[in-house]
């Protein structure tokens, strides 16, 4: 079997393609979360820590030229190194209550798959012509 047979069976198999929307999926619903905590969530803690604006705190670690804003994007595009915490607060935040909703999500999984397992199956009636034919069928054996 050539290496190029094998690539083609291994990327026609169903786990492949399963993966490939996963990472499509994941990617967009990164994007929802990323906005939720940008957009919803980061806002909320600034104005309750006083109206900061969490994307925007970082300490200069070098040199700042003259004429250069004193802005995180400013102070990057004159390459001037800086320490971004805020951003890395706000990916943070990000990795936590998108953790926090897929961990939520799985449970609710398990939760219905339980159910599924544990839901009553129920036998089927058999009918009576059936139960009276396997009385007498045994009751032969016996004799």
């Amino acid at each position: 079997m050539s290496v190029m047979q094998e690539f083609k069976e291994f990327a026609i198999k169903g786990n492949v393609i399963d993966l490939a929307v996963g990472v499509i999926i994941g990617a967009a619903f990164g994007k929802i979360v990323d906005s939720v905590v940008t957009d919803l969530i980061m806002p909320v803690i600034g104005a309750v820590v006083g109206k900061l604006d969490f994307s925007n705190l970082f300490l200069v670690l070098g040199e700042v030229p003259l004429g250069v804003a004193r802005t995180l994007d400013g102070l990057k595009k004159a390459g001037v190194p800086v320490l971004a915490y805020g951003n890395f607060a706000t990916v943070a935040v990000n990795f936590t209550i998108l953790a926090f909703i897929i961990f939520f999500m799985v449970k609710q999984i398990n939760r219905l798959k339980k159910a599924q397992v544990q839901a009553p199956v129920l036998a089927a009636v058999t009918p009576e012509d059936v139960v009276l034919l396997r009385e007498i069928r045994d009751s032969l054996k016996r004799h």
